[in-house]
């Protein structure tokens, strides 16, 4: 389309691969999309450990931007207790190339008829019952355009939020990551660390990124005590007990930046919705963003395109589209309560007890068999069922459950 239009169906700010997964699928229905990205070149800057699961892969068909696979995890407790899981015949999650994996994405909404606008940004808004008015930065010009809905997919410092006062996220996670040749990992699995001293409250990694690892921490702002997470990936690298496997580490990257999980309160409005970091979709659980992006959309395609085509999206059309965003959450919500109780809310000696559980093979067993990265409630609920040892976290969790709904 030409750039002389000045009435989109749709606006979507920020061309990350939510924005650019939200451009094709409804440019695949025949909604006419703008996408607006504020830098010059798309998957730049990226600030994530680059980890798609295969159901979201299979959405976009980008296996050409897998770099490794991860078939399993070596987790570690405070004291060094290793808990092995996985299986050398299931892919349980891939890593990829953010920026040919992003470019990949945008790329298959223009291809269905969507429109890019880079070193773009808006201005001003005003939504009125009519439709959305924008204000745009092109460039060096200002532009002034309508669309009939306006997406925020522009991550965690979303304009959109903040301008609409759409509230925060419940919880803004400080994430830092270095990119290193040289570590000694096992082909096929990423590595977790967990306790105070290199992440307190969640965990860090080493994500096998093929040639190359990532190597990184994220945590509540609570939690570090006057520490950055630049220095809890130093101590691990240096000073830690597996300090070892970072002997021949020589650094080429270094990316940081907020992680927000957990909804906010109310991510939709009169012709408004936020998805994906704009929203705080990220899982409590691993930070990871695009997976439960990419659901969100799927989740609101339907509702988005009938009032899109009625052009019915007041207010209260909005809170209908947007009622699966509300399943999701609870969900989230669920995950976050067992998380707080398994790692967030521990002591290093009372994770170093959970490994010892954890480390038994039939609990590892119980693990491989129904563990699934993207559906910890599940796996949660049937440790506390399942496992003896565990049983008396089972009350905790209980009302940890029913205080989330």
């Amino acid at each position: 389309m030409s750039g002389q239009q000045s009435h989109w169906d749709v606006v979507i700010v920020g061309a990350g691969p939510v924005g650019g997964y939200a451009a094709y699928r409804l440019s695949q229905n025949g909604i006419s999309v703008l996408l607006l990205e504020e830098h010059a070149e798309i998957g730049k800057p990226f600030q994530c450990a680059g980890l798609v699961n295969p159901g979201a892969m299979k959405k976009v068909d980008l296996e050409n931007t897998i770099l490794s696979q991860v078939n399993g995890a070596r987790m570690y407790s405070p004291s060094g207790i290793e808990v092995k899981i996985g299986r050398p015949d299931a892919i349980r999650t891939h890593v990829v190339c953010r920026k040919l994996f992003d470019e990949g994405v945008v790329r298959k909404g223009l291809e269905v008829g969507a429109e890019l606008w880079l070193k773009s940004k808006p201005l001003d808004v005003s939504i009125n019952p009519e439709n959305v008015s924008l204000t745009i930065q092109k460039q060096s010009e200002k532009i002034s355009i309508t669309a009939s809905l306006l997406i925020g997919c522009d991550g965690a410092h979303s304009w959109v939020r903040r301008q609409l006062k759409m509230g925060k996220p419940k919880e803004f996670m400080i994430g830092y990551q270095v990119e290193v040749t040289g570590y000694r990992g096992v082909d096929g699995y990423l590595d977790m660390f967990t306790g105070n001293d290199v992440a307190p409250g969640l965990f860090a990694w080493a994500i096998p990124n093929g040639k190359t690892h990532r190597i990184g921490v994220w945590s509540r702002a609570e939690d570090l005590d006057g520490r950055s997470c630049e220095q809890l990936v130093e101590y691990l690298m240096e000073q830690s007990q597996w300090s070892d496997r970072f002997e021949n580490c020589r650094e080429t990257a270094r990316f940081c930046g907020p992680i927000p999980c957990g909804f906010v309160p109310k991510p939709w409005n009169q012709r408004v919705i936020l998805l994906g970091d704009a929203g705080g979709m990220s899982k409590p659980t691993t930070g990871g963003g695009i997976g439960p992006g990419f659901e969100a959309v799927d989740s609101v395609l339907d509702g988005l395109l009938s009032g899109l085509n009625r052009n019915k999206l007041t207010e209260k059309d909005m809170k209908k589209i947007a009622k699966p965003l509300m399943g999701m959450r609870k969900r989230q919500e669920k995950a976050r309560a067992l998380r707080d109780l398994f790692v967030t809310s521990c002591s290093d000696d009372e994770l170093d007890n959970h490994f010892e559980i954890f480390s038994k093979p039939e609990v590892i067993k119980l693990i491989n068999e129904e563990g699934d990265i993207e559906k910890p409630v599940p796996l949660g609920m049937t440790l506390l069922r399942k496992v003896p040892k565990f049983r008396p976290l089972a009350l905790k969790a209980g009302f940890a459950i029913l205080k989330s709904r």
